[in-house]
């Protein structure tokens, strides 16, 4: 009872070092980004994968992002989303607010049907998610989500993550390298507030 949810429902391993403290580490900076640019980034993309979390789902930012989905699908993109097990406060969560928001169901799919398909994404939106985006769980035995099986976000050709902002630590406690990617930028700001600027920048660059 006392290991914590992502333990439970996927089974990642608890690791530690021996001598029961963490390492910490040190990433090269991170790179921010304007909603607008992110806005011609996905105007000029073939293919959009949307990975929201809990974020998105504090945020109410789904109405918002369900229009982006319609102006890229028109604009001749293949957009999808990435769903977690574990993402929102409980299992299929973000599946009930996209489908309240009237994304196609057809374009919301689990971890295991797009992880193979993200090396060939144009773009990746990572939106108010951490731990399930983590490449430390596959990278770092010794991380606290070792072993947990996460979406793979980091192998698109870029990735953009909206993110409250850098201080913030993920549910599992962890930071994530993913965020300090050279082919990773991020947008800080509360997510309803980032979607809303996407949903306006991108009816400009479309």
């Amino acid at each position: 009872m006392n290991r914590g949810i992502v333990s439970v429902l996927l089974g990642a391993k608890t690791a530690k070092k021996s001598s029961g403290t963490t390492v910490a580490k040190e990433y090269a900076p991170h790179t921010e980004v304007s909603a607008p640019t992110v806005a011609q980034r996905m105007a000029e993309a073939k293919s959009v994968v949307i990975v929201p979390g809990y974020g998105l789902a504090v945020a109410g930012a789904q109405y918002a992002i369900a229009d982006v989905v319609s102006k890229l699908s028109a604009n001749g993109c293949k957009v999808r989303f990435a769903i977690h097990p574990v993402a929102g406060r409980m299992p299929g969560q973000l599946n009930v607010l996209l489908a309240e928001a009237g994304v196609p169901y057809d374009v919301v799919l689990e971890m295991d049907e797009i992880n193979d398909d993200l090396p060939d994404t144009d773009l990746v939106l990572v939106i108010g998610a951490s731990d399930t985006v983590n490449s430390d769980a596959e990278d770092d035995p010794d991380s606290a989500i070792a072993g947990m099986p996460v979406i793979r976000a980091w192998t698109a050709k870029q990735v953009v993550v909206l993110k409250r902002s850098m201080g913030s630590v993920s549910y599992a406690g962890t930071d994530n390298p993913v965020f300090y990617n050279e082919n990773t930028d991020i947008l800080l700001g509360d997510a309803k507030v980032s979607c809303d600027a996407l949903q306006s920048a991108l009816g400009e660059a479309i």
